[in-house]
Order: structure tokens, then sequence, then C-alpha cells
């Protein structure tokens, strides 16, 4: 046991070793897995000046920062910044989105008026995209004339057999029933495999169609006359339309009935089940799966990964015992309520209507945002090269991987010190944080859309060719090696990202901007912007569902189990404290739904300040504004949660959304932090200041 231990602590000594001369050398030049050897950047320090990078007008003093930090350092802002009528609520993300999507449109209607660009160019085909979502005429035009083919398909369908054919081409577009893809397998991840899990609902969570409360009761009438509505656009009389949205509610609350929630599915292990190809389709026999496999190019495959048995079990049941005709009403809404944006006014009017009801929305978005989210959904890595060229510059990545190395070394730091770690799980907990793989910015490669062919005809049947080609694409690679510059994001998103059986890191071009990150800001607020943000998504790899995956993005349980033990009990005070949290009446944060997301802005907060402390900044400790450098990283990271939202889109957000309002993502990690209560000399007894048994710490 003591060669073992000593054997461990050296392993992880080394790599501590090995992280500190990696960051040492990011200090004059940077390099990761994903741009060795294409860059060496010098990245100067930034002088904190007064008026950058943070705006102390949008400060409330009249609020304590040791009773409402929250309120303290956004307050102003957001009795300045009401939500637009088109949105359903209003922050720092809104409001870089906005700006992102000023520099997009740009582009885009550069695109769609050169009718010169060489057919079948990623020019040609992102113009043509944009051209023929904002061709309002021509969509009305055309009436149903390009859906009319895909409806006939499902009226042609005449028993289980026809129901079994259509869910089995590639082609289809919004199948509903299940969920069935090709993805990493979890626990062999340098391999592709088949997955099947639960879907089919229309509706954001399984408790809308289940639950009798009044919230609950309201969507669901909302839902039946949209329903009704639509069905009646596509030719029903109103008695028709009617029995045929009932038909569909009753097989969606049906599979409601069955479905994990969504609390039940962020255990990774329990939602892993391989199973062979025979033992599948002597479960769920209905669902003729080698039938699905041979059409989508999955024939070879001997097994699949089942994510909910007890679901795929009840939709082989259902395929054989509801009557087809109402199997072919649901077939039919799935396909229209998906393409409602790309069909005439009548039904994006009938879809905005449901979405006031659900989201408070007061005023429908303009079609040029729409069409916008449109071609970025369906051309993300074409748009997002134009997008980068026009607003990404080499320093912001410089400057981003820089702080990625920092902030590793901060993290390994972090784990070495941790008392309550044995040595074996520190060791490898040290071997995952070095094997993870950074993304910045954009693709190394992009991706080939030479096979996908888009023109103005027809902004419907676009959508339908982006589908199918992100479809066969997906599918394709099935029995290949694992695609390791794949993105699961495009450039421009407002976002970032971790992927277990990656292990990477990946930050979109489009969230390295302010008040993210600001190249005219000093460290205080780049820490506490995007440093916070790169240590949420590095924390997420050791939250409590990212920590099941080794250093090789493996599911597989490398904790001891007092170790185990012990994260979860302190994970356990993070979920009872974001239990307590109530934004409005009667509605409370779910700290289980929650839960890895606020260990991830707790563990990712933490880190980013001690690797902050490191810098010359704060060794100097130079007031600036008002501010030592230690508040204004606080400050920056406030700024960044600042946010007004409709109550319709709060409750929605907290009963399906993984990540907890924006007042509590602030409030919630500083409660803990004793370096933020020093730094505002918070003291015991205030709001701001949890202690004792209630306080939580991990690392």
């Amino acid at each position: 046991m003591y060669q073992f231990s000593f054997v461990r602590r050296a392993a992880f000594s080394a790599a501590l070793l090995g992280l500190v001369a990696s960051a040492a050398q990011a200090q004059t030049k940077v390099k990761t897995k994903s741009s060795a050897g294409k860059q060496k950047t010098v990245v100067p320090a930034i002088t904190a000046k007064p008026g950058i990078g943070i705006n102390t007008a949008n400060i409330d003093k009249s609020v304590m920062p040791c009773d409402d930090f929250f309120q303290y350092a956004s307050g102003t802002w957001l009795k300045n910044n009401p939500i637009p009528a088109a949105e359903t609520r209003w922050g720092s993300f809104n409001e870089l989105g906005n700006s992102n999507q000023a520099i997009q449109r740009r582009i885009l209607e550069k695109s769609a008026a050169d009718r010169t660009a060489k057919p079948g160019t990623n020019a040609q085909k992102v113009g043509d995209f944009y051209a023929a979502s904002m061709d309002s005429m021509a969509i009305e035009k055309a009436g149903l004339k390009y859906l009319q083919p895909r409806l006939a398909q499902i009226n042609a369908i005449q028993d289980l057999a026809g129901i079994q054919r259509y869910l089995a081409d590639p082609k289809v577009f919004a199948k509903g029933w299940y969920g069935f893809g090709v993805a990493q397998d979890s626990k062999n991840s340098s391999e592709y495999a088949v997955r099947m899990g639960q879907g089919g609902l229309s509706l954001a969570d399984r408790d809308y169609y289940l639950k009798d409360d009044a919230r609950s009761k309201a969507i669901r009438n909302a839902y039946q006359t949209y329903q009704v509505n639509v069905f009646k656009l596509l030719g029903d009389d109103q008695a028709t339309a009617e029995k045929n949205a009932a038909a569909v509610t009753r097989l969606e609350t049906r599979l409601a009935k069955i479905t994990r929630t969504r609390v039940a599915l962020r255990d990774p292990n329990a939602n892993y089940n391989k199973m062979t190809v025979a033992q599948a389709t002597a479960d769920y026999p209905n669902l003729n799966l080698p039938l699905r496999l041979k059409e989508s190019g999955l024939a070879s495959a001997t097994d699949v990964i089942v994510g909910q048995p007890e679901f795929l079990k009840e939709v082989s049941a259902m395929l054989k015992e509801e009557p087809i005709a109402d199997q072919k009403q649901y077939l039919r809404w799935n396909l229209v309520s998906s393409v409602t944006a790309a069909l005439p006014k009548a039904f994006g009017d009938e879809n905005f209507k449901f979405a006031q009801v659900t989201t408070g929305a007061k005023q429908q978005q303009p079609r040029w945002k729409r069409a916008l989210r449109a071609t970025d959904g369906a051309l993300g890595e074409a748009f997002g090269q134009l997008y980068v060229d026009e607003a990404f510059s080499p320093a912001a990545k410089a400057r981003a991987l820089q702080m990625v190395e920092n902030m590793r070394v901060a993290y390994a730091e972090r784990i070495i010190a941790t008392e309550w770690m044995s040595a074996a799980t520190k060791a490898e907990a040290l071997k995952k944080l070095n094997a993870f793989v950074v993304k910045i910015g954009y693709p190394d490669k992009w991706k080939d859309y030479s096979a996908l062919n888009i023109s103005r005809e027809s902004a419907l049947n676009n959508l339908f060719a982006t589908a199918e080609w992100s479809a066969k694409e997906r599918l394709g690679k099935f029995g290949k090696p694992i695609d390791r510059g794949e993105w699961g994001m495009t450039p421009p998103t407002v976002n970032a990202y971790y992927s277990p059986p990656m292990n990477e890191i990946v930050f979109p071009a489009g969230i390295l901007q302010p008040p993210f990150y600001d190249p005219k800001a000093d460290d205080a607020v780049n820490y506490g912007g995007i440093g916070a943000v790169i240590g949420h998504e590095m924390t997420h790899g050791f939250d409590d569902s990212g920590r099941n995956y080794d250093s090789n993005g493996n599911l597989r349980d490398w904790w001891t189990k007092e170790d185990a033990d012990k994260f979860n009990a302190k994970a356990a005070v993070v979920g009872k404290q974001f239990d307590a949290f109530s934004p409005l009446d009667s509605v409370h944060v779910n700290g289980k739904l929650t839960m890895g997301e606020n260990l991830a802005d707790l563990g990712g907060l933490t880190i980013a300040y001690a690797a902050f402390m490191k810098t010359p900044q704060a060794k100097a400790g130079k007031t600036v504004d008002g501010f030592t450098p230690e508040q204004r990283f606080f400050l920056a990271y406030a700024q960044i949660w600042r946010s007004n939202s409709r109550p319709e889109a709060l409750r929605q957000l907290i009963q399906t959304d993984p990540h907890s309002p924006g007042q509590y993502r602030t409030i919630g990690p500083l409660q803990n932090m004793p370096e933020f209560h020093k730094a505002f000399s918070c003291k015991d007894g205030d709001k701001m200041v949890r202690s004792g048994a209630d306080r939580a710490k991990i690392w």
C-alpha cells in the first residue's frame, strides 16, 4: 500500500511540475493540442484603466454588497434595462448575442445580395439559405407545396409495417417516438456506437403533461389550441382537427408517463444499457430494429446502447396497440410543428401564440433574427468561417489559451492541496486534468458541405436538405475513428461546453467578446468573466456527473468509495443551498437538477480566482475606480449573470433548465467563498456569508 501511494504521489507531483512548466511557457507563447505548431503569440499584460471592463454606473450603491451582491453589482443596470418586447429575458448573454447578431446579419445580407457567388461554394449556400428564409412572399406563394409530398408519405401508411418503414427511412424529417443515432460509446470512447433512448414529446417537460397545477393546465390548454389551429391550416375541419389534436396529446401523455425525469437523466451509469442487437430486437420487437439499422447504413452493428429500456418497451407496445390513424396524426404533427418557420406566416403565428403562454413573450422576433438562427443551425461552420474572419482575432485566442493553462495549474494545485481526497484519487484527477483538450474560437478543420445542395427556391426544402445531410453525416461516423476535431457548437455561439467522452473544453469565438472577454480590460475583469467560464467547464469534468468519466473519456469509476462518499456529502451541501432559493412565490430552484451547473460555478470561480491571484495586477493591488483588483474580479463575475426574466420564462427555466437563474449563479457561489467575504469586508451574519457546516467547499 505504501509503495502504491508513493508511486501515485510521485506521479501527481510530476504532473503538477509538467503543468507548471507548461503554464510558465504560456506566459510568452501559447501552444495547445488543437493549435500545436501553428502559433507562438506573445500575450502582453493589460493595465487596469478607469471605465474599462467595469461600468460603475451599473452598481446600485443603495444595496450593501454583503447583503445582496447581485443587486449591488447590477441593480442600476437591471432598473435601466427592461426586457425588450421580443425577448423573454434580457441580460449580458442577450446583449452580447445582439451585438454578435448585428455582425452576422451584415455578413448574411452581404452574402444574400451576392448573386455572383460560385455555385457549390459556402458563400453561395449561406447566401441562398438566408435569402430563401427571408423571402416571405415566396413562402406564402408556395403554401404547402413543398410539404405535401411528405404529408402524402404519412397518409399512405396503412399498418404497423408502414410505420416501421417510415421510422426507418433516414430521409424522414422529425420522426418523433424515440431517439436514435450514432454517438461515442461512453464506456469505450474510442469507438462510435448506435444509441437509442427516450424522446417524442412536444412540450418542454414531461410534467407539463402529467401535473394538474394551474400553470400545467394552462400550457396544455394552449397546446391543444395550437394543435387544433395548425391541423386546420393543414386542411382539417374543426371537428377533425380537434379529434387529431386529442389523439396526439393522448399518445404524448402516454409517452410522458414512462419518460424519466431530468434529474434521473443526470446519472450516466443508470442511462447506459448496452445490449446486442438480437436482444434489443427481442425486447422491442415492434421497433423493427434490424430494418432501421439496415436503412441507416448500420447493418454491421452488433450492439446498441439503450438509455431508457422501459421507455423503448412502452414505445414498442404503443406501436402495436395504438390505432394506426392516431399514430399517423402524431407523425403528421411532428413533421409540421418542426418546420413552422419555413411555412406560411399563419403557421408561425400559431407557434408564437403558444410561445406567449409558455415564455411570456410579448412580440415575435423579427424575421431576420429567425432566419439568422436557422442559417446558423443548418450551416453553422460554413457561416462560422465568414463570422470568424470578421469578428475573431488571434490575440483573443492567444490570451484565452494562456488563461486556460494558468487555470489548469491552479486547478492542479487545488487538487493536490485537497485534504479529503486520497492520493490514488488525486492521481487520477490530475491525469484527467492534464488530458483536457482545449478548443478555442473555431475548428481547425471545417465541415465539408460539398454534398449539400441549397437553393433560393424553397426555404422548407433547404431545411429538409440540411437535416438529411446532417443525419447522413452523423450516421456515417459509425465504424470510423473518432473525429477528435469535431465541434458541438458553431463559432458565433455565445456559450461553451465540456464533453465527457472527448474530455475536452470548448469555447466558441462568440463568447470571447465583452463582457466575458474584453481585450482592453485588465486581468481582474477577464479572469472574473471568461476565466470563470473556463473554470466552469473545467469543473464539469469533476462535477457529480462528469466525475464518472476518466482521462480517456470513458465511463469508469476511478474514485475510492470513501472519496466518492465525501464528494457526495460535500455536493449535497450545495444542493441544499440551492433548494432554498426561490425567485417566485412557491417556485424553488431544483438543487438536484442544477447540481452539476452549481458545482461548476462554485469550482470554476474558485479556480479562476486562484489563477488571477498569481497575476501581476493582483500582486500589485492597485485600486481602479475605487475598487481593488479582488473586488473588480467579483464585479466582473456578477456582471455576466445580470438579467431580467419574464415570470413565465423563469418558471419554465426552473422546471427544465439545469442552470440556475442568474441571480443565484451570482449569489450562490459567492456566499461560500471566504475570498469574496474578505474582498468586501463581509462578516458572519451577513446575508452573503455562509459559515460552518452550511458553507460548501470542494476544491
